[in-house]
C-alpha cells in the first residue's frame, strides 16, 4: 500500500500557549506560514498522488502552501483528520488546564480520557476516526495510483501521535510518548502485513528516499517483511 506523508500545521498564535482545538478562523501567524514554506520545499521533489487535509484553517492553509506552484493534486479536505474535539478545554492556557485533576488523566491514561462539554470528544475515537481516514485513503490511492504512490495528509498534533502510536502497534496510552512539532514530517508506509514508520517529527533534511522508484515494466509488490538486521538506509 502506498506511504503517507503527515505534515502538522504550521504554527499559529495560539500554539503553545493555548489549546486551539476547533476554534474557528484560526490561521497561521508570520512564523507559521515561514514553516510551512520551508516544509514546502523539502518536499517538492516528491510526486504527490493525492492531498487530504483537516477542514481546519492552520491545517488547510499549510496543505495549500505545500501544493502552491504543483499542477495535482488537488486537496481534499477529510473532517476525520480534523483536531480532537476538546469540549470546555477549548481556547484555554494550558497552564491553567494543567492544574485540572483530568490533566493527569490525559498525561497517563489517555485512553479513558473523554473530554468536558457536550462537543467533548473521546482521544480514542479522535484516534479511531484518524486511522479509518488513513487507510481509506491508503486503499483509493493504490488503486488510482498504485502501491508505490506517496500522498499528504495535513492534520495536527495528537492526531498525528494517534496515527503513528497505531501503526506502531502501541496501546493508545503510550501515544505521549511520541512527539510532533509543527511542519513536522511523519513518514508512514503502510503494506498487506504491517505498517512501517519511516520517520517521525522530521524538520530537517530530504526526501530523496521517499521518492517512488522508476516505473520499468511490471512492479513487484513491495514486501511486507521487516528486514532481519535492519537492512540499508534508503532502500526497500
Amino acid at each position: 500500500m502506498p506511504t503517507v506523508v503527515l505534515v502538522r500545521h504550521g504554527l499559529t498564535v495560539m500554539t503553545g500557549p493555548k489549546l486551539a482545538g476547533w476554534t474557528p478562523g484560526l490561521g497561521l501567524d508570520e512564523r507559521g506560514r515561514k514553516q510551512a514554506e520551508a516544509v514546502a520545499e523539502r518536499l517538492r521533489p516528491l510526486p504527490l498522488a493525492a492531498a487530504v487535509s483537516s477542514p481546519l484553517d492552520r491545517c488547510l492553509q499549510t496543505a495549500e502552501i505545500i501544493l502552491a506552484g504543483r499542477e495535482t493534486p488537488t486537496l481534499e479536505v477529510d473532517d476525520r483528520l480534523g483536531e480532537c474535539r476538546y469540549g470546555d478545554w477549548t481556547g484555554q492556557e494550558l497552564k491553567v488546564l494543567a492544574k485540572d485533576p483530568l490533566w493527569k488523566v490525559v498525561q497517563n491514561h489517555p485512553s479513558a480520557v473523554v473530554f468536558p462539554g457536550p462537543e467533548g470528544e473521546p482521544l480514542r475515537e479522535t484516534q479511531n476516526r484518524a486511522v479509518a481516514a488513513v487507510r481509506d485513503t491508503n486503499a483509493r490511492v493504490e488503486a488510482e495510483h498504485g502501491p508505490d504512490a506517496v500522498w499528504l495528509a495535513c492534520s495536527h498534533g495528537d492526531v498525528i501521535k494517534a496515527i503513528v502510536a497505531d501503526a506502531l502497534g502501541l496501546h493508545l496510552d503510550q501515544f505521549q510518548r511520541i512527539s510532533a512539532d509543527p511542519c513536522s514530517v511523519t513518514v508512514i508506509r503502510y503494506t498487506d502485513l504491517r505498517p512501517f514508520v519511516l520517520r517521525t517529527n522530521d524538520t530537517g533534511g530530504d526526501v530523496a528516499s521517499l521518492i517512488p522508484p522508476k516505473k520499468k515494466g511490471r512492479r513487484r509488490k513491495p514486501s511486507s517483511d521487516a528486514t532481519v538486521g535492519g537492512g540499508v538506509a534508503g532502500t526497500a
